[in-house]
């Protein structure tokens, strides 16, 4: 790979560049260190989710995208390949029921049991985030949604890539700091600042947008953490490569890639939909977890690698 020392507004870091010639804006890595850290945590926030026990993890350095895989990037891929997605293939894909039109509403007669707010729309993908009767001409910047982790995964080995283990995000997601809540520290919004896009207002029925946005956010939008990356937390929830479990030992690990087999696969960081009330995953240590053919408006992924290293 190339390595770019400017363009990318993180100089203190390595850039690097991949498919010369096929990204016209091409989209940025850096250098996450080798180092240990404290994985999960001892006082988890949703305990069924098992984010404990903490324990220490030693991990080798690798690249990583310094944002979520935009519409852009994955456009780019299409175009190339000719790919078609697992919620093109199904003929629909899970969407958040504040963000439909009348009309798509209209034409739903199913909502999830347990979480009455996500509708399977017919027409739903990456191209048509909300349905048939939406596009993303305007939000080409905005993390590409409606992938499953078999369709990451895709376009992680079109790119030379791969998804991040669940230990290499959340190591990623730190920032090189030690045992804190978010990529920035413990407190939400220092000094009435908002670092991350997520829900303000009262779940599912009031979003009050405070921080900009009541939907995605253009990539970028928010501050970097200590590593340079941007909305590790928010915005959308990214695919990792571990499959799920919830039962883990205190042992120390080197490079963990999580359990052998599974039935889902593990999903970090949080969305635009996160709210302490509802969905309090937007801390580094959180969790969630998802089938590998899931889809939905909420949920995409950002790609790592060690070329050159």
């Amino acid at each position: 790979s190339k390595r770019l020392q400017s363009g990318c507004g993180i100089p203190q870091y390595c850039c690097v560049s991949y498919l010369e010639g096929i990204c016209s804006s091409c989209l940025q890595m850096v250098l996450i260190p080798a180092g240990q850290f404290l994985m999960g945590t001892d006082n988890p926030g949703i305990p069924q989710d098992g984010e404990g026990p903490q324990r220490r993890v030693h991990l080798d350095a690798f690249y990583m995208d310094i944002h979520e895989v935009r519409n852009l990037d994955f456009q780019k891929f299409v175009n190339a390949t000719g790919y078609v997605t697992e919620a093109e293939k199904f003929g629909d894909s899970f969407v958040f029921e504040g963000l439909l039109s009348e009309k798509i509403k209209s034409e739903i007669s199913q909502a999830v049991a347990a979480a009455p707010w996500w509708l399977p729309v017919k027409g739903a993908n990456w191209k048509h985030p909300e349905g048939p009767d939406s596009h993303i001409a305007d939000r080409l910047e905005h993390p590409v949604l409606h992938v499953s982790w078999n369709d990451a995964m895709a376009y992680c080995l079109w790119a030379g890539k791969r998804l991040p283990t669940e230990a290499e995000w959340e190591y990623a997601c730190r920032g090189g700091l030690q045992d804190r809540l978010f990529p920035w520290g413990n407190k939400l919004n220092p000094k009435g600042q908002h670092y991350a896009n997520l829900w303000q207002g009262q779940f599912p029925k009031e979003n009050t947008g405070e921080d900009g946005y009541v939907k995605t956010s253009p990539v970028m939008s928010f501050p970097v953490n200590g590593y340079g990356l941007y909305d590790m937390v928010g915005n959308a929830w990214e695919w990792t490569a571990d499959w799920w479990n919830v039962h883990h030992a205190t042992d120390e690990l080197h490079n963990p890639t999580g359990p052998a087999t599974g039935r889902d696969r593990v999903k970090k960081g949080g969305s635009y939909m996160c709210h302490k009330s509802y969905c309090y995953r937007y801390r580094c240590a959180a969790r969630s977890q998802n089938t590998p053919d899931s889809s939905s408006s909420n949920l995409g992924f950002r790609c790592i690698s060690k070329k050159g290293l």
